[in-house]
């Protein structure tokens, strides 16, 4: 899957985070349809949804972090690979300039090592990976706000950075409508190591959001967005109702302001102990990835 491959200039930094949305919006519908026989009765009230960010917010911590840590313990990936991947986002965050081609190949360097792969490969573990490092990292009181969504019949979307495979298997685990994610391109059913646009993060999640309600007819401002960052003001400025759970110090301070709903289900322990970062861009994803190659050195 690819909207644009090398084909003169590349779009804009703004287009780019459109296609990010577009296609984001296609792979969730994709997939919320061929997962539509396995959920309950379908939703009664078509026009009203909800949008959950998921690190911090859904989860404790980042779930690609999580899943990073599952692969090295699989050995999946090897130190070499690792160390290289890692260098990689420390030069460009540390001497990179934040242009098109510098963004581009920073994000993409950060997923190189699924290239070869394939889909239901990924699938598997992060069906594994949800069950040994996820499940027990959910928010309680996250959870509960997505049930009282479903129980009113509506549609629960889960709206995230992490590849929308993964956020697809942490939706359907929670029993919710589907995710939007990071789109992987595949091609014959194993990955390139590329993306289609950009992750998933700040703006590109807004599009995202409005691609996916003008697919499925969704009326936004009876729609509701819930997130701890102010990266996701955008997404959360684009329906009716805002919630900041968990909010970070910025978040807090706009949601006071704009008169949003705040929902923090820590603890002054937790809130100071569960502070991994949401994967926002290069240099985040390259700790995660760190991280697990810590993780799996503990365990030789």
């Amino acid at each position: 899957m690819s909207l644009w491959r090398g084909r003169g200039k590349e779009p804009a930094l703004d287009q780019i985070a459109t296609i990010a949305g577009e296609a984001s919006a296609e792979a969730a519908v994709a997939l919320e349809h061929a997962d539509r026989a396995e959920r309950p009765a379908p939703p009664v009230d078509l026009t009203a949804a909800a949008f959950f960010d998921v690190d911090n917010t859904m989860m404790m911590g980042a779930s690609i972090f999580h899943f990073a840590r599952g692969m090295a313990a699989r050995k999946f990936f090897t130190s070499s690979d690792l160390a290289k991947f890692a260098l990689q986002q420390v030069v460009f965050r540390v001497g990179g300039r934040e242009t098109h081609d510098g963004i581009r190949n920073a994000r993409e360097s950060g997923l190189s090592f699924v290239a070869g792969h394939s889909v239901a490969e990924l699938m598997a573990l992060g069906e594994e990976i949800y069950d040994e490092l996820m499940a027990d990292k959910i928010w309680p009181g996250t959870r509960a706000l997505a049930q009282m969504h479903l129980d009113a019949g509506q549609r629960v979307w889960l709206v995230t950075a992490t590849p929308v495979d993964l956020a697809t298997i942490i939706a359907r685990r929670l029993g919710l409508t589907g995710a939007l994610g990071t789109v992987l391109e595949s091609e014959n059913g194993e990955y390139t190591g590329r993306l289609v646009g950009e992750m998933l993060h700040g703006p590109a999640k807004a599009h995202a959001v409005r691609a996916l309600a003008a697919r499925e007819g969704l009326n936004l401002r009876r729609c509701t967005a819930y997130s701890d960052s102010a990266n996701d003001v955008p997404m959360l400025s684009v329906v009716g109702t805002a919630v900041a759970v968990n909010p970070d110090g910025s978040l807090r301070e706009t949601a006071r302001k704009r008169g949003w709903e705040i929902r923090d289900f820590r603890t002054g322990r937790k809130a100071a102990k569960i502070g991994v970062p949401s994967v926002l861009g290069a240099g985040a994803l390259a700790g995660a990835v760190a991280a697990g190659l810590a993780y799996r050195k503990r365990g030789t």
